[in-house]
């Protein structure tokens, strides 16, 4: 089998298409050949600045969606020709074989699950990176600054908790709130008024436009009026100084809730509030990779959402995707096409 990828040379360099070594497999690994691939914030900001990178070059990317070729030895759970969704990590592991953005990825197979029949490839690329962003923050320790919820289930379920989803239509924010509404918990998002459809059908229970001059006013009323009323915390799928002016105002009225952030936090946290950056790539939710999410994509528990907006066909298109998605993309994620 003979492979490609889009590789990084440096900071600020294009994306370079061309051959690339056949990923070697480790005992817990798999390898996927892609279908598709999508486009995250992450990869731009890598490529600009230079982030998390230690030698060049590197393959970049974090979602992948394909089949089963190679299987580890230590790997039980899945089989050659599954189809299936996986978490590249070459971002933490430092290995150009770790990055989706080439056509065979080396991938964690603890980061790796079934895709129903009933998903295409294009669907289930919309999952991996966002999911584990989303479920790290919502379900890591409480007194580390993180919402520290009680895990999804397959079935509904009560909760007495209550939290805010800022960015709700953004892939983490969607990601966050199914699985919060997964636990049972009473989920208010925040997000373009043009998205409220979208978040509503996440499962938050009311949603409110960041650009009402009032929204502040209307989401403290909302935690403090409508039953339950143990406010845990916001997952700030967006963190940037638009989104700490609303947030970190909530905090300081309601006296109380963590703030879980998606980059570095604001310095103005409240004293009755923790706060964490998420690290999108941990052993805490691999859990949920294992005995949750396939079934949860069954049963519709789990929506790929938002929807994937495909871009094209071929590696060719991840400079293009990456370049796109710096100006801006609003409630779809960015696809591209593989086989």
């Amino acid at each position: 089998m003979a492979n490609q990828a889009a590789c990084l040379d440096g900071v600020r360099h294009t994306f370079r298409v061309g051959s690339a070594q056949m990923p070697n497999i480790d005992a817990k690994e798999v390898i996927i050949e892609n279908h598709s691939i999508a486009i995250n914030l992450i990869d731009w900001k890598v490529r600009d600045l230079g982030w998390l990178i230690q030698t060049w070059q590197m393959i970049l990317g974090c979602d992948a969606a394909g089949v089963v070729v190679e299987i580890g030895s230590d790997v039980h759970h899945l089989k050659q020709g599954d189809r299936v969704l996986g978490h590249a990590v070459s971002l933490v592991s430092q290995r150009p074989k770790n990055g989706a953005f080439q056509h065979y990825v080396a991938i964690e197979a603890t980061k790796v699950t079934k895709v129903p029949d009933s998903l295409s490839f294009n669907e289930a690329c919309v999952i991996p990176l966002a999911f584990d962003t989303a479920a790290t923050g919502l379900f890591s320790d409480r007194h580390q600054g993180y919402l520290g919820l009680e895990w999804p289930t397959l079935h509904a379920k009560t909760s007495d908790k209550k939290v805010i989803v800022y960015g709700g239509s953004s892939s983490v924010g969607a990601l966050g709130i199914q699985l919060a509404a997964a636990t049972g918990v009473y989920v208010i998002a925040i997000a373009s008024a043009r998205n409220f459809d979208l978040c509503h059908s996440c499962g938050a229970y009311e949603v409110f436009d960041y650009n009402d001059p009032s929204v502040v006013d209307h989401v403290v009323r909302a935690v403090e009026t409508a039953k339950p009323t143990d406010f845990v915390g916001i997952l700030d799928a967006i963190s940037q100084e638009e989104s700490y002016r609303i947030v970190v105002p909530i905090l300081e009225r309601l006296g109380r809730g963590n703030l879980a952030t998606v980059l570095a936090g604001p310095s103005n946290i409240p004293k009755t509030s923790k706060t964490n950056y998420i690290e999108g790539v941990n052993d805490l939710v691999d859990p949920l990779w294992m005995d949750f999410m396939s079934p949860a994509l069954e049963q519709g528990v789990l929506k790929c959402l938002p929807e994937p907006f495909v871009i094209g066909g071929g590696l060719e298109r991840v400079e293009e995707g990456c370049l796109a998605n710096k100006k801006g993309v609003s409630a779809k994620k960015l696809d591209i096409e593989l086989k």
